[in-house]
């Protein structure tokens, strides 16, 4: 399994008890749906390997208390803190509308509803405090804000989706200074 088939759940935090347990803080807006985890991949030494869960428990909203297969010391559960934990994408519930996952919009056309076809999305940057799709205008990379001011329609079977961006923002990036 690589990380690319797969989305991040959380992070083992720390250990609950003596017999390996662990905690793993969730980093989802709907925990709930991983109450009754069977198979986990942990992120170790760069690759994703395959844990499955003997027992798995609310601790606090946002926080599993696992028991893994082979995690049966405090030794054990030493090895697999901190790190990163990662489901197959084929467990995501599928979205309608115009919600949709940062990866499924990768290579999408993005058409503005005064400008027309901009470029296709390359990327979708994360590491800012809005999230923005990276689009490339003739070489060029535009970042647009993921809003629902200026997304207007998703449209899965042409891999098109329809923003109407602020006037001037698209010009900021394909003007030569």
């Amino acid at each position: 399994m690589r990380v690319e088939d797969c989305f991040f759940v959380g992070t083992v935090v720390s250990k609950y008890s003596f017999k390996g347990e662990v905690l793993l803080k969730l980093d989802t807006d709907e925990p709930e749906r991983y109450h009754s985890l069977t198979t986990l991949f942990l992120e170790q030494n760069n690759a994703l390997v395959p844990y499955f869960v003997v027992k798995c428990s609310v601790h606090k909203p946002g926080l599993l208390r696992l028991q893994l297969e082979d995690v049966s010391s405090e030794e054990d559960a030493n090895r697999i803190l901190k790190e990163k934990v990662y489901l197959p994408l084929s467990e995501l519930p599928p979205l309608s509308g115009n919600k949709f996952y940062y990866h499924e919009v990768i290579g999408f056309l993005v058409s503005d509803t005064s400008m027309g076809h901009l470029g296709n999305i390359i990327s979708v940057n994360e590491h800012t405090a809005q999230a923005t799709l990276e689009v490339n205008i003739n070489g060029k990379i535009a970042l647009i804000p993921i809003v629902d001011e200026i997304i207007v329609k998703l449209d899965r079977a042409t891999k098109t989706l329809f923003v109407n961006t602020p006037t001037g923002l698209i010009d900021l990036y394909t003007q030569d200074a």
